[in-house]
């Protein structure tokens, strides 16, 4: 009886020391496994990942991990800017998912996630990905993390945006899939009005890195800059990709979106470009039909507006998570 109890106390240790985290297991051993970042104060990123990592989960096999931002006691709190347990999961991530909004995560939680950016393999960043991490200037180590690292990963660090109007009231931008573009992420998506307000990626003299396919423009519908558009276009991308040699220290494939408001996933069309980029992120093109994949309601998921403090309290990763097969979110 001692035996067995030395075999499985480790086991019960290392159950007791896991991360808060929540996710849906494999069925197989292969299946591919999708890691979630959330940790933005402002966009419910805590809400809208664990919804889309449901989808995954529910519609395309594929395992995911979703890892939040928490306080000392455990709960969800997206102003916790120094905390993201678990993330050393990345290291048997197949593809990850970033939405995090100026984070400074110490050493032993941002390394993984620098090293995962080096690895080769996929990722997706939404929004706030531009400015992922915010270190104090004269941190010569990490200060380049603020503006350098994001614009050489994704395309673009933080510049400016055209400004948020009666934020949650109406959209505030068009998006157009690029015209006569036969990429398998626009398939099915038609054109549709975001309530993300656009953000100011590239013209009147920025651009975004190296060179990459853009998938979806964004005009906005009211900016703070409308004396100023020849500096700030009327009009950005919203989607692009990157592929890149595996060996060259960049990901293999990269999809950004600048889109990420809560209630812009109440549009299928998003939800179905969102997802697409997730697939061919993964790899899985080939099995989005030429129609687009289909896309189920989420009538059931009702997320806290965008905001600064507006997160729901007192939530653990479990009572927030999607259970696979539903898409369901807590009410509000």
């Amino acid at each position: 009886m001692l035996t067995i109890f030395l075999v499985i106390l480790p086991a019960l240790l290392l159950v007791q020391a896991a991360p808060r985290t929540t996710g849906h297991p494999p069925d197989e051993p292969d299946t591919p496994h999708v890691v979630f970042i959330a940790g933005d104060e402002e966009y419910r990123s805590e809400e809208s990942l664990p919804l889309l990592a449901s989808i995954l989960a529910r519609d395309h096999g594929v395992r995911t991990t979703v890892l939040y931002s928490l306080d000392e006691n455990g709960l969800i709190d997206p102003n916790a800017l120094d905390n993201i347990p678990g993330t050393d999961v990345l290291t048997t991530a197949d593809l990850v998912v970033m939405f995090t909004r100026f984070r400074a995560l110490p050493d032993e939680q941002l390394a993984p996630i620098l090293d995962y950016a080096k690895s080769g393999r996929p990722i997706v960043g939404f929004r706030t990905a531009t400015h992922a991490f915010r270190y104090p200037d004269d941190d010569l180590e990490h200060a380049p993390l603020n503006g350098e690292w994001p614009r050489q990963l994704f395309g673009q660090r933080w510049i400016t945006h055209h400004g948020h109007f009666d934020d949650g009231k109406s959209p505030l931008t068009h998006i157009e899939p690029v015209e006569g573009s036969t990429h398998p992420i626009l398939r099915g998506v038609a054109p549709f009005d975001a309530y993300s307000w656009l953000y100011h990626v590239e013209g009147g003299g920025d651009s975004l890195s190296g060179e990459p396919t853009s998938l979806a423009t964004g005009t906005t519908l009211k900016s703070y800059h409308a004396e100023r558009h020849d500096r700030f276009p009327a009009s950005n991308p919203v989607a692009w990709i990157y592929e890149n040699d595996p060996k060259s220290g960049r990901p293999s494939r990269v999809f950004f979106t600048t889109l990420g408001h809560p209630y812009d996933f109440r549009s299928e069309s998003c939800r179905r470009l969102i997802v697409q980029g997730l697939l061919w992120a993964l790899g899985q093109e080939a099995s989005i039909p030429a129609a687009g994949i289909a896309i189920r309601p989420t009538d059931d998921w009702r997320p806290p507006n965008s905001g600064i403090g507006n997160f729901r309290p007192n939530q653990t990763p479990e009572s927030v998570a999607s259970p696979a097969g539903t898409g369901k979110i807590a009410p509000e």
